[in-house]
């Protein structure tokens, strides 16, 4: 009898999100938070095995940030340093709102709404690999996550014009229903990639029976990869890969290697997810590898 196993593909790409903009310096001393130090951890975290670099940007007192200057400068030094290395730049900055108690109508302070091309003005910019495109609109920390179809087509169309593949971010399930209609009027092309979100409160949660579900909603041609925050980060890992998926680690996501033991950085989690991966049997995707897996222009 042949084995009912999900079909794979035949190398699985590891990401790493080394910084995000919600992680604090209180969470973690060593997050890195200047162009240098960020883009310094991509390139360890690729040696270790990565083959996308996940980016935000900040300030150097750890603020999140939206400044092209910072973004330059940390796409630059990757860069100069690997040219395979696959850049994967966040556009989800500038997308929360927070009502004021006074008046709900009006931004409160936390607010970083803004207008959808400024969002994209970096990957408009530096044209890298791929873009994340979150497609979710929800209640997050402390924030209204707002996407509206409008905005996300809007900075889809900027994306592809950079000629940079949009990389889905899907928080619960009316995200991934968004992206069908989306590329079913043509916003979107095929074959799409996607990154299931798990593990943010009021979205998908972090269960392998959530994956599934999850994984049963997305179009038949897509590439797509899962992860989940905290310590369902290694877990979520082996859950995407059994399914055929790709996946991700890093600070972003979690600062703990193990129980109540803060990660060296964010090379220690590829690392364990390596190993981890090799445990399972899963031949690891190079930078070049992963390219050709999606498509991505040289």
């Amino acid at each position: 009898m042949a084995d009912a196993q999900p079909k794979k593909s035949k190398k699985t790409i590891l990401s790493v999100a080394v910084t995000g903009n919600l992680t604090t310096v209180e969470q973690h001393p060593d997050l890195p938070c200047t162009p240098e130090q960020i883009a310094n951890a991509a390139l360890e975290s690729a040696k270790a095995g990565a083959a996308i670099a996940h980016l935000h940007v900040r300030y150097p007192d750890g603020r999140p940030s939206m400044e092209l200057a910072h973004y330059r400068e940390t796409v630059d030094r990757i860069r100069d340093k690997n040219s395979d290395l696959i850049i994967n730049l966040t556009t989800g900055a500038g997308g929360r709102f927070v009502p004021s108690k006074e008046d709900p109508r009006v931004a409160g302070p936390g607010s970083t709404l803004i207008h959808p091309l400024k969002r994209v003005e970096h990957i408009v910019e530096l044209k890298p690999d791929i873009a994340t495109l979150d497609l979710n609109t929800m209640w997050s920390g402390s924030a209204a996550v707002i996407n509206t179809p409008e905005n996300v087509s809007s900075m889809a169309n900027e994306i592809y014009k950079a000629g940079s593949l949009p990389e889905l971010e899907v928080f619960d399930s009316g995200d991934i229903q968004l992206a069908n209609v989306l590329l079913g009027s043509g916003v979107l092309k095929s074959p799409p990639l996607f990154q299931i979100v798990m593990g943010v409160r009021y979205g998908f949660v972090s269960t392998p029976q959530t994956l599934m579900y999850a994984h049963s909603l997305l179009p038949k041609d897509a590439n797509w990869a899962a992860f989940a925050i905290g310590r369902w980060e290694f877990p979520a890992l082996t859950a995407a890969w059994f399914l055929g998926g790709h996946v991700r680690v890093g600070m972003e996501d979690n600062v703990y290697i193990s129980k109540s033991k803060l990660t060296r950085d964010n090379a220690e989690l590829c690392e364990k997810a390596v190993r981890i991966l090799d445990d399972l049997g899963a031949e690891l995707a190079t930078a070049k590898e992963a390219r050709e897996i999606l498509g991505l222009r040289r």
